[in-house]
């Protein structure tokens, strides 16, 4: 049965072309998030920009026909304006959208309202009109639940071959339900703990590569003279030493404190500090914040000095890799000071607001994304799309952790990047286990019961 879908102005700020993706079904937009759209315009960073692209495409539909009686879409169905408010204008712009929902019901049309946000989408129900979340760019619950990373048993006799050759694909298997064999279904580039069947306490990690399973290249490297501590932690060193050209993204996901910035850094600085080669020209750190695009021009200062304070963590993290001696090293606070001053100031770490991203291309830059489960899919296509040559993005985050009012952990766009990228041989990717974390007991203790 065809439908007429009512959008909310919080769709279109998503994804500006939202009005395309409903199929042969009709498409409704309320006047009052055109009024929305307008008052958004001219906003700073991505929620502006959004605005100003879905007006562009706006004016495109309206070049083709009339919109308040209906133009054609792509798919097959129609976009219409409407007020349906008999011309009554109720103060929330909420309240103008049910009553276009309400007014399509009244007409005998099957209407659902398309909006991000949950209390609209109940208030929906109540009045008796359907309402859902715009899931053309959410993940199923499938894809969401992909790590990166499995175990498989291997035979006794073909165990210890794993070092010199690695193995073929078929030579790993798994266990059902009941305990009974059924071959290893595996990803392009997934992480494997390798047991041998006999006696499990014997490991090897690994990953796969086509049609094989090889040994990890970097299982005795210790960047900035970090060393792994678990088999997640050599997984992740194996993906951020792996050159550009081979892994040119990576995408890490994890609760807090299982050192997904951290190692990040340490990667970093050994290719570019402490054996410089020439791979990476610098390290540019940027991390998106839910109210970022709204306040960071009240902040004083030039670009540098309003985003230090979102910068913080990448600081913090600083200090322990310039000085491993935990007994020692907050005892001279200045020198320490002076050390990550000194890395900012001769250009090895850059740190840069993600609303200046957009536009640029980057070459031969070791590029980490930090909370990357705030930016929508739109915003994280944005990054992506900027690399260039020998250029290395590294996306990290928890999917947990939301602080978009918008976003949730299967349309943020880590999850989403996750999804699409899965099986690329171009992306490498990892979920930290929470037994992984490393801060302290006390944050691995929060993060299982809070």
């Amino acid at each position: 049965m065809k439908k007429t879908y009512v959008l909310d102005t919080n769709i279109l700020i998503q994804s500006p072309a939202a009005c395309t993706c409903f199929e042969d079904n009709d498409v409704v937009l309320p006047l009052a998030v055109l009024e929305e759209l307008d008052g958004l315009k001219r906003a700073e960073g991505d929620r502006g920009y959004s605005a100003r692209e879905a007006i562009r495409r706006l004016e495109e539909f309206r070049l083709t026909g009339d919109l308040l009686t209906g133009v054609s879409l792509p798919g097959g169905g129609t976009l219409r304006v409407e007020g349906g408010d008999g011309g009554e204008r109720p103060a929330p712009g909420d309240e103008r959208i049910l009553q276009v929902c309400l007014a399509c019901r009244d007409k005998g049309l099957p209407v659902v309202l398309v909006t991000k946000d949950i209390v609209l989408r109940i208030k929906a129900e109540v009045l008796g009109v359907g309402a859902q979340d715009f899931t053309t760019e959410q993940v199923s619950r499938t894809q969401a639940r992909y790590t990166g990373r499995t175990e498989c048993f291997v035979p006794e006799e073909r165990f210890k071959e794993f070092k010199k050759h690695g193995l073929p694909r078929e030579a790993a298997y798994c266990l059902d339900g009941e305990d009974r064999p059924e071959p290893a279904e595996l990803t392009e580039n997934e992480f494997v703990v390798l047991r041998a069947d006999q006696s499990t306490k014997k490991t090897h990690l690994g990953r796969v590569e086509g049609e094989r399973i090889v040994p990890l290249t970097f299982q005795k490297s210790r960047p900035y003279g970090v060393a792994p501590r678990s088999a997640g932690q050599y997984f992740l060193q194996e993906a951020l030493m792996q050159p550009a050209e081979r892994a040119p993204l990576v995408i890490v996901k994890g609760i807090a404190g299982t050192a997904k910035t951290f190692y990040s850094l340490a990667v970093g600085l050994e290719k570019v500090l402490n054996h410089p080669s020439g791979e990476y020209r610098r390290i540019l750190v940027t991390r998106p914040n839910a109210q970022f695009d709204a306040e960071i021009g009240f902040l004083p200062g030039d670009e540098q000095e309003k985003i230090s304070p979102l910068m913080r963590p990448v600081v913090d993290n600083l200090e322990q890799l310039l000085d491993s001696d935990e007994g020692e090293r907050y005892r001279d606070e200045l020198q320490l000071h002076d050390r990550i001053e000194e890395i900012f100031q001769r250009g090895i770490i850059r740190t840069e607001a993600m609303n200046f991203i957009r536009g640029r291309s980057f070459v031969n830059t070791y590029l980490i994304v930090d909370e990357a489960q705030n930016l929508t899919p739109k915003q994280i296509k944005g990054i992506v799309t900027r690399a260039g040559t020998g250029t290395k993005i590294v996306l990290l985050g928890d999917p947990e952790q939301i602080d978009s009012s918008f976003l949730d952990e299967r349309t943020n766009g880590l999850s989403w990047a996750a999804a699409r990228m899965k099986g690329s041989p171009l992306c490498w990717q990892l979920t930290m286990d929470p037994g992984e974390c490393e801060r302290s007991e006390l944050a691995m203790a929060a993060a299982a019961r809070l």
